[in-house]
């Protein structure tokens, strides 16, 4: 059994949750490497007599290239390290979680947590954990699928809906999936769950990279990422604008395309893209003012 720590880390006034599976040594480095992430990120969101200067490192990725596919500009996959100088500030809160994998703060200051395994829970800033919520679909959890990225509605104080994207079995493999529901006044379900998109086509292949990120734009739109499932086969898909595997999608909270998307200029393109040719994209945020 592993243990996991979900992390509190102020950093220049940011607060940041996140979750950290801790297996071994490593775990650490990676651990820190996060924060070191976070640092840097935390720069852009600063006024200019704020930011530290940043070093640049090596490249992180030094291996030998796993196909023939030609980077579109020297250096491409070749991205530098950095290191900068900013403090961080973190708190255990708790360590009896289980693979935690998304996470968005609810209006009271508690953590809604999904994990990996098809589970949902509350935290509280004490580190007090819920019992599992019920009502959610079924999940497949092998290799990198499971329960991923969650967001509440910016009208959750009222409405109490949720949004998640899971791994889910269709006829074809599996598929990213976004779904939403209700949390219950008792905050022991999900009541009325529904699977309200699906980022075909499906893959038999493998179980990897499903992206899995979600979050709310300005105009009450949700984002989400989609991964292009990571096999030699379906790798080239991410530059298909036919399909969904390797993109950001932007959708309304009924599943349909958002107005406004971007158009381009290859044929047959489906409406609910937002920008195309991602590997796995587990990272996303709003700029506040954008």
């Amino acid at each position: 059994m592993h243990s996991n720590l979900i992390i509190n880390a102020r950093i220049n006034g940011v607060k940041f949750d996140f979750s950290c599976e801790h297996k071994k040594p490593e775990s650490m480095k990676r651990y820190l490497f996060t924060l070191s992430v976070l640092s840097a990120m935390s720069l852009t969101s600063c006024n200019d007599e704020n930011i530290d200067p940043v070093m640049t490192l090596p490249p992180v990725e030094t291996g030998t290239a796993n196909t023939n596919y030609q980077p579109a500009f020297p250096g491409q996959t070749r991205a530098p390290g950095a290191k900068t100088t900013t403090p961080f500030q973190s708190v255990v809160l708790t360590t009896q979680l289980s693979q935690p994998w998304g996470i968005c703060a609810l209006p009271d200051g508690r953590l809604l947590i999904t994990q990996k395994s098809e589970t949902m829970k509350i935290v509280s800033s004490t580190g007090v954990v819920s019992n599992n919520i019920t009502g959610l679909p079924s999940v497949n959890s092998a290799g990198q699928g499971g329960l991923l990225g969650v967001c509440i509605d910016p009208q959750f104080a009222s409405n109490r809906m949720v949004y998640w994207v899971f791994s889910e079995n269709v006829n074809g493999g599996t598929v990213t999936s976004v779904a939403k529901g209700r949390l219950a006044n008792n905050e022991q379900t999900i009541k009325n769950a529904s699977v309200i998109y699906r980022a075909f086509p499906a893959s038999s292949v493998g179980n990897l990279h499903y992206g899995g990120r979600i979050m709310f734009d300005m105009s009450g739109n949700l984002i989400v990422s989609s991964g292009e499932r990571s096999d030699i086969s379906t790798r080239p898909l991410a530059q298909n604008v036919n399909g969904a595997l390797g993109k950001i999608l932007r959708i309304t909270t009924s599943g349909q395309p958002a107005a406004g998307n971007p158009t381009f200029s290859q044929s047959g393109a489906i409406p609910e893209l937002y920008s195309i040719g991602h590997r796995n994209p587990q990272g996303i945020a709003m700029h506040p003012d954008r």
